[in-house]
């Protein structure tokens, strides 16, 4: 059981995070908290509480998963519920921020949804944000409240180490926005790093150009922070393989998974895919070159932190 220091720690899941708050809830040695979400006939969302959260310190699990804007609206409604039941602190934990990549007016007359969905968890009365590698840092400036950005890499570092590092892996980056990451892994595995220079003519389109580094004979890791259509790393490990890699595995933190994904990964050159469990995959689209690593021991140990107001950056040291 946790030290207290402020009232009582309660967890709750949102329909988008079940098994990963359950996970996490083992982890603390805590039970999951009583909470029904469900629709009203015509739609809307409906949350009933069927526990007494006055005074208690309230961590709500929830990603931003597709659906996006149900799991939202859910997300949003929770924290209005449990405000007015008179919960002393409310963190949202959200593992995948959906959203994120709308962070800047990329063209004229675009919004900035990021900025408004940070401005609705706040009006809706969070207290602190929990989650993990957002799209962009720096969006954690959209918020005028404590966000904790928990890095997915380590995690990621620490199976493929279980499993041994090939002394002939390449540490590849799928685009030059992923190189920061890239750069970490291969920092931390001794390893060399390549890069895929692409240019993206529209969004979810992808062309590769040209490869920086040596990936002949090698065995590439690829890592990004999301796979969503799958267009940028199965194009990627194309262009690595006609370049004479012998073999490319992919990972990434958020598995989005959307629209021809699966099948794009499934008639892929890559051996196999790596991802971590801030989205849950259902049935349909775990195939077999898919492994899911599970990230609750990391969030239940940054909560634990939260509430006995120890530093969450104690996490990487």
């Amino acid at each position: 059981m946790l030290n207290q220091t402020h009232g009582s720690i309660k967890i709750f899941a949102g329909n988008a995070s079940k098994k990963l708050a359950e996970a996490i809830c083992n982890q603390l040695d805590l039970p999951l908290g009583q909470m029904e979400v469900s629709r009203f006939s015509d739609g809307e969302t409906s949350v009933s509480i069927k526990e007494t959260v006055r005074g208690c310190d309230v961590f709500i699990i929830q990603s931003m998963c597709s659906p996006t804007n149900e799991n939202l609206m859910d997300l949003l409604i929770i924290i209005d519920a449990m405000k007015r039941a008179s919960a002393g602190r409310i963190t949202a934990v959200i593992p995948y921020f959906g959203y994120a990549r709308q962070d800047r007016k990329a063209r004229a007359r675009d919004p900035i949804s990021a900025k408004l969905v940070a401005d609705l968890l706040q009006t809706a009365g969070v207290n602190r944000v929990l989650t993990m590698d957002l799209h962009s840092t720096q969006l954690q400036g959209f918020f005028n409240i404590p966000v904790d950005n928990l890095m997915g890499m380590p995690v990621l570092a620490r199976h493929f180490s279980k499993g041994g590092i090939p002394q002939d892996m390449i540490i590849v980056s799928p685009d030059m926005g992923s190189v920061t990451r890239a750069r970490a892994l291969a920092t931390k595995f001794n390893l060399p790093l390549a890069i895929i220079d692409k240019r993206r003519p529209k969004p979810n389109v992808m062309e590769v150009m040209n490869i920086i580094g040596d990936v002949k004979g090698k065995v590439c890791l690829m890592i990004d922070d999301m796979i969503d259509t799958a267009g940028t790393i199965c194009q990627g490990a194309q262009a690595v393989v006609d370049n004479g890699a012998k073999e490319v595995i992919a990972c990434c933190t958020h598995a989005v998974l959307s629209g021809p994904a699966i099948e794009r990964l499934q008639n892929s050159v890559l051996s196999k895919v790596v991802v971590l469990d801030t989205i849950e995959l259902p049935e349909s689209k775990k195939i077999d070159k898919i492994e899911v690593v599970t990230i609750s021991h990391l969030f239940a140990e940054a909560i634990e932190r939260v509430y006995t107001d120890l530093p969450v950056s104690k996490l990487y040291e």
